[in-house]
C-alpha cells in the first residue's frame, strides 16, 4: 500500500452556517452532533472532506456549521491507488485529511461566532480515529 501520498489543499468552503437564536435556551445543556463524509472527483483527482457540526438545546438545533476541504491528490499517487474504477485511500491518510478539515472548521466556527454569545460553543477535541474506522474506497462509474 502506498505510504507517501502527495497532496495539497485546493479549496476551503463554508457549505453551511446558521445560528437559530430562537432554538437556543440559556442555561440548558447543549449537545453536539458530528458528521464526516468523503467525496472524490475522479477527473480532477480531488478528495473532498465534509464535516458538519450541529449544536442542539432541548433537541432543537441552534447552531450548524458545515465545512469542506478539497485536496488535490498528486497524479502519480492517484494512479498507484487507482485500479479500474476503484480507488482506495489508507485509513491513516484519510484520518489526516479529516483532522485538517476539523481544525479548519474550529477556526471558522470561532470567526463566525466572534463577538456573539455563541462564541462560547467551541468545537471540542475529536478522536478522528473513531470517525475513520477503515480505508476509504470510492467506486466510479464509467
Amino acid at each position: 500500500m502506498e505510504k507517501n501520498i502527495g497532496f495539497k489543499i485546493f479549496r476551503i468552503k463554508t457549505e453551511q452556517f446558521a445560528i437559530i437564536e430562537e432554538n437556543f435556551v440559556e442555561n440548558s445543556n447543549a449537545s453536539i452532533i458530528t458528521d464526516l463524509e468523503f467525496k472524490a472527483n475522479k477527473v480532477n483527482h480531488i478528495i473532498g472532506v465534509y464535516t458538519t457540526f450541529t449544536y442542539k438545546c432541548e433537541e432543537k438545533a441552534f447552531l450548524k456549521l458545515e465545512i469542506s476541504c478539497h485536496f488535490v491528490i498528486a497524479p502519480d499517487s492517484w494512479e498507484k491507488l487507482h485500479d479500474n474504477n476503484i480507488i482506495s485511500f489508507p485509513k491513516d491518510f484519510m484520518t489526516h485529511l479529516a483532522m485538517m478539515t476539523i481544525g479548519t472548521a474550529r477556526g471558522v466556527l470561532h470567526s463566525k461566532t466572534e463577538e456573539t454569545k455563541f462564541n462560547q460553543f467551541l468545537l471540542p477535541t475529536i478522536n478522528v480515529q473513531e470517525l475513520v474506522k477503515d480505508n476509504v474506497t470510492f467506486t466510479f462509474e464509467d
